[in-house]
């Protein structure tokens, strides 16, 4: 049985399970009708009556996010479907047998630099590990991040980064990847000679009590014995593409500057630092070789002015004020099988499975969408061959065409 018995931290968790990461409508409702209310509003055991939902679509519009007034309405139908699922009292003392801890806004120990997240700040922050002394302040931590496929030179430089900062007294965050965030995890562990420092910070896109990749499992598990696992979903919630764009954020709320060491052109480390960027953070990134292509994101941001060129700790720990909020666009010729494709439809995409069958209400419930807008998305799908049906009348995955958004691409110049 769970130690956990305040109504608002249970509901927090409950609806850290309901809501996908960034379901800003979600979010909003929990500030308008605080978490308890929230929870029995979204689980349809009261009604949200006729001005909450204005109200919601109100807050929403005061953060520049325009939606319909009835986008409440069509939220709950997105969430039914989840409800059956929900078991908070389950998910916290499978985190008390993790010896973790749940930071909620009301929690003592809550890092206000996720407030500047505003309307996506999580609900809340499930944590495993060393949380003896709780979350650094925000100038206290650095992110470094970077390619899954690493070069050498990459994997040097991001261990003489990682090493440099902690020795001067900086915990460093990564996403627990291959490549440079796996190095920078290994590095700050390996260079942490105090037991009571907190080295470390791995931000997950999956449930704590899930190694993932499998590959960093050992590293991972260090992690969390000597520094922090941190993620916004509950246990046993699997990663996937939406999660892992929208970990990104955290990763740049929690840190004072964010250092892209290796990145290609297009690049989960690129998302990171536009979160950073948007946030008013510092944004640095390490130069290559101009025949790189593991370097062409980090000599974007530079030409850019999204960064500032850095070249080892020193420099990294200089990065004292914001560069200025500049957005990382697009770029015109590499094109990823999401471009283009709503929040919708980037989330059934990922409940899609790639070889075996499943089923509508199946697909409702992992991706948390109404059965009306699984049937609307899977058509949308399907119409660019990213989804597709099978002999026993189930859905999978489709190959994409090779003209799949061709339409929001940029016309080359004659």
């Amino acid at each position: 049985m769970t130690s956990y018995t305040n109504p608002t931290v249970v509901a927090r968790a409950a609806l850290s399970r309901l809501f996908e990461p960034s379901d800003t409508v979600g979010l909003a409702l929990t500030l308008a009708a605080g978490p308890i209310d929230a929870l029995r509003i979204a689980t349809g055991r009261i009604s949200a009556g006729s001005t909450l939902p204005l109200e919601v679509a109100g807050l929403l519009e005061s953060q520049g996010i325009s939606i319909r007034p009835q986008a409440l309405i069509d939220a709950l139908e997105r969430w039914r479907p989840r409800v059956a699922d929900l078991a908070p009292e389950r998910d916290l003392a499978t985190l008390e047998r993790l010896g973790g801890i749940l930071l909620t806004p009301e929690s003592e120990g809550w890092p206000n630099a996720i407030d500047d997240l505003q309307l996506s700040a999580p609900s809340c922050l499930w944590i495993r590990g060393n949380y003896s002394r709780g979350i650094p302040e925000l100038n206290r931590m650095v992110a470094v991040v970077g390619s899954r496929d690493s070069t050498a030179y990459g994997t040097a430089v991001t261990g003489d980064l990682a090493a440099g900062l902690v020795t001067r007294g900086y915990t460093v965050v990564s996403g627990g990847a291959y490549g440079i965030d796996a190095q920078a995890h290994r590095s700050a562990l390996a260079a942490a000679d105090d037991e009571r420092t907190l080295p470390t910070i791995g931000v997950t896109a999956c449930g704590i009590d899930r190694y993932y990749p499998a590959g960093n499992e050992q590293l991972l598990r260090e992690t969390a014995r000597r520094g922090l696992l941190v993620a916004e979903v509950p246990p046993g919630a699997s990663p996937t593409r939406w999660r892992f764009l929208q970990r990104n954020r955290l990763i740049a709320a929690l840190c004072a500057v964010t250092v892209v060491v290796e990145a290609r052109w297009r690049s989960g480390a690129l998302n990171t630092a536009h979160h950073a960027a948007g946030l008013g953070r510092s944004v640095g990134a390490v130069p290559g070789s101009v025949f790189s292509a593991n370097s062409a994101g980090c000599h974007r941001l530079m030409r850019e002015g999204s960064a500032i060129c850095v070249t080892d700790a020193a420099e990294i720990a200089e990065l004292a004020g914001p560069i200025g909020s500049v957005m990382v666009p697009e770029p015109d010729g590499e094109h990823a099988v999401h471009d283009g494709l709503t929040v919708e439809d980037i989330l059934l995409l990922d409940a899609l499975p790639v070889r075996a069958s499943t089923t509508i209400d199946k697909l409702a419930s992992v991706a948390g969408l109404s059965i009306r807008d699984v049937l609307a998305g899977l058509s949308r799908l399907e119409l660019s061959t990213l989804a597709e049906r099978t002999h026993d009348g189930g859905w999978r995955r489709g190959a994409p065409h090779p003209d799949h958004n061709r339409p929001h691409t940029k016309p080359k110049k004659q």
